[in-house]
């Protein structure tokens, strides 16, 4: 069983930082795409950013505030944000496509909860 864990939400003050990270585990043959979307209340799931392979994407949102990194050997992504606005605030989850064996598959963590407030 696949299972992506997020971790590294909480409160913050705009202007401040915080650092989400994402945990693969599991009979994991390859992973070919992780990343961030995020929920806000009342809006639609929006991807973050991601990172596949060496190509980054980030939704112009965030741009030059946020940047996602991977450590291929963790199985791990993170998001370090920088400049936090309350327009952050949201559920952010982490997403995965990789391959089990021979099957692709795309999992979801559970999500953890950014909250830019003062």
């Amino acid at each position: 069983q696949v299972q992506l864990v997020e971790s590294g939400g909480g409160l913050v003050q705009p202007g401040g930082s915080l650092r989400l990270s994402c945990a693969a585990s599991g009979s994991i043959s390859v992973i070919n795409t992780m990343g961030w979307y995020r929920q806000a209340p009342g809006k639609e799931r929006e991807l973050v950013a991601h990172v596949t392979r060496g190509t980054i994407y980030y939704a112009d949102s965030v741009k030059g505030r946020f940047t996602i990194s991977r450590d291929n050997a963790k199985n791990t992504v993170y998001l370090q944000m920088n400049n936090l606005k309350p327009e952050d605030t949201a559920v952010y989850y982490c997403n995965a496509d990789l391959v089990v064996d021979i099957n692709v598959m795309n999992v979801w963590g559970k999500g953890t909860l950014v909250t830019v407030s003062s």
